[in-house]
């Protein structure tokens, strides 16, 4: 495991190379960050993007949202793939905010994960990107590049590497981290052909040739 020093020298460079560690998912409202995080699930952001402006604009209120039938958001997710789980999710969470929660998105993991399709790895992004708290985002992207770095030990399992992370790196930092976890591995730790030649991490990476 990952020394402090080479755990605060791997964020200081990931820093350097994104200094905007946004969410790379569009959304004007914090519910729809939420539902957008729900069709991200099997399917690429880019994709999440060419969706949502039509679905946002056809539901404008989450009152919309919860009023609307279920086969008809589906087929404005459709392309997202496993569309018919999304679209009941999406439906299901908004009258589940309106009911139980005013119509806000909740602030902390326990009530986030009463919402239908909502597991640790959306509470932590909306913790961290909506309230500006500590989240730890494990999706693939962070899963595999924090085990190659060695700041965990491989674990493949989300709750794991998640609870690993919350000992290696420091709250203010971690969601800011996680989204820098996804840039880099879509540009540089890929999953399939890491370019480690060319890693700014390489020196400090237990797996350089991975």
């Amino acid at each position: 495991m990952k020394s402090k020093a080479d755990t605060a020298a791997i964020i200081d460079t990931l820093k350097g190379l994104y200094p905007d560690a946004l969410c790379s998912l569009d959304y004007g409202k914090d519910y729809e960050l939420l539902f957008s995080v729900r069709l991200s699930a099997q399917c690429t952001d880019a994709r999440v993007n060419q969706v949502t402006p039509a679905l946002f604009e056809r539901y404008p209120t989450l009152e919309a949202f919860a009023g609307a039938d279920v086969e008809e958001v589906g087929r404005y997710v459709h392309s997202c793939g496993f569309w018919r789980a999304k679209a009941r999710d999406i439906v299901g969470s908004a009258r589940h905010l309106l009911e139980r929660f005013g119509g806000r998105v909740p602030d902390n993991m326990e009530d986030l994960l009463t919402l239908p399709g909502v597991g640790r790895k959306t509470a932590n992004l909306i913790l961290g990107d909506i309230y500006g708290k500590e989240g730890y985002v494990c999706d693939t992207h962070c899963i595999r590049i924090t085990g190659r770095l060695g700041i965990t030990d491989g674990s493949k399992d989300p709750l794991k590497v998640e609870q690993q992370l919350r000992k290696a790196i420091p709250p203010e930092e971690s969601n800011n981290f996680c989204h820098r976890m996804v840039l880099f591995g879509r540009d540089v730790c890929t999953a399939r052909s890491p370019h480690c030649a060319d890693c700014p991490l390489r020196s400090l990476c237990d797996h350089p040739t991975a």
